[in-house]
């Protein structure tokens, strides 16, 4: 990536940062929570013209998706225009809520066309076995199966559920409720022709174990999820999917949108590398000690994750992830992160259940 491209992809950036921020902290289109916020602390329209200035805002918090009634974050210019309500995962008490209309139509349709038409053919069908309920996810692949003229079938999942059971140590539990899934989607590949399919690698593992997935018609496999290292990569690409179906794995959630990754080459050696759809989202890997400090390419870091659309303002809000700095690779002008795990992974037990 030549320095002129990644100048221009921070200009662009740096313009539209600029047009969100009008956006939100203006009377005419902003929300009651940035509005507010900006009265008790500083006007981001005259302080904030640039990424690096975004470092004068404090870290977003969570709680405020978890405690506020949602109406705070509608923009003047939605008011009167119903929102949809998306959840992020949970586990216990009230989960983060994020409300929105299009932007999740903005973010699959764009990703459409990353995908190659042999793995995922238009006007087919595919298969969701993945978190559905109150997940933006839900919605966003069938979304983007019908932008590419396809129809989808789903199984239901309640994530929140497995990894409550684990937590318990309820290990029989979970594994019984992976199986009811797993066998879900069997009878499905069984009975109906499916060409493309969404699943966490872990569902994907234990799909492979039932049936021979390239058999059953599937040529493309979109992986959503965070932990997924070199060697799980390796064991995903050659042994599950046999070298001879596509894969597309992503990094996205609720707050975000969508992070796609770069066709994997040799000299990655299966080590996955995922870019924010910027300039809708900034993803960042700072130090976790002082997150005002980016951290160097090839080190590892948390991810801090700015969101910039009309419908949703969110700035540095730490993941609770961490991953690797990498240089802009075509064709993304801008930075990536790689290896993503859960933040404290090499310190303490994370639980992921079927992700």
């Amino acid at each position: 990536m030549t320095p002129d491209a990644v100048q221009t992809a921070r200009n662009q950036l740096n313009q539209h940062l600029v047009e969100i921020l009008d956006w939100h902290f203006s009377p005419e289109t902003g929300s009651p929570f940035w509005l507010d916020w900006a009265k008790k602390n500083f006007d981001p329209r005259q302080e904030v013209r640039s990424v690096e200035d975004l470092n004068k805002f404090p870290h977003f918090q969570d709680e405020w998706l978890r405690d506020l009634q949602p109406e705070v974050w509608v923009p003047a210019a939605f008011k009167g225009k119903p929102f949809n309500i998306f959840e992020t995962g949970g586990t216990t008490g009230m989960p983060k809520q994020r409300i929105g209309w299009n932007d999740y139509k903005v973010d699959y349709s764009e990703f459409s066309e990353k995908i190659a038409d042999a793995h995922f053919p238009r006007n087919h069908f595919w298969l969701m076995m993945g978190p559905t309920g109150p997940r933006r996810l839900r919605l966003a692949i069938e979304h983007l199966a019908n932008v590419r003229g396809s129809s989808c079938y789903f199984i239901d999942l309640d994530p929140r559920w497995v990894k409550k059971v684990i937590t318990r140590k309820q290990f029989d539990q979970a594994k019984a409720y992976m199986d009811h899934v797993v066998d879900q989607a069997v009878t499905i590949l069984k009975h109906r022709k499916v060409s493309g399919l969404f699943t966490t690698p872990k569902l994907l593992e234990a799909l492979a174990e039932k049936v021979n997935l390239y058999e059953s018609g599937i040529r493309g496999v979109f992986c959503g999820g965070t932990t997924m290292a070199p060697q799980y990569v390796r064991f995903i690409v050659e042994e599950v999917l046999e070298g001879r179906i596509g894969f597309y794995p992503t990094y996205g959630n609720t707050l975000m949108g969508l992070a796609a990754s770069v066709p994997l080459l040799p000299e990655d050696q299966f080590s996955i590398t995922y870019y924010a759809p910027q300039p809708r989202a900034i993803l960042r890997v700072v130090d976790p000690n002082n997150t005002a400090v980016t951290r160097g390419y090839g080190e590892w870091g948390r991810v801090e994750l700015t969101t910039l659309t009309k419908e949703f303002f969110m700035p540095r809000f730490m993941e609770r992830d961490e991953a690797i700095r990498r240089e802009p690779r075509a064709p993304y002008a801008w930075d990536g992160v790689a290896e993503v795990r859960p933040f404290g992974a090499m310190e303490k037990s994370i639980v992921e259940g079927v992700y």
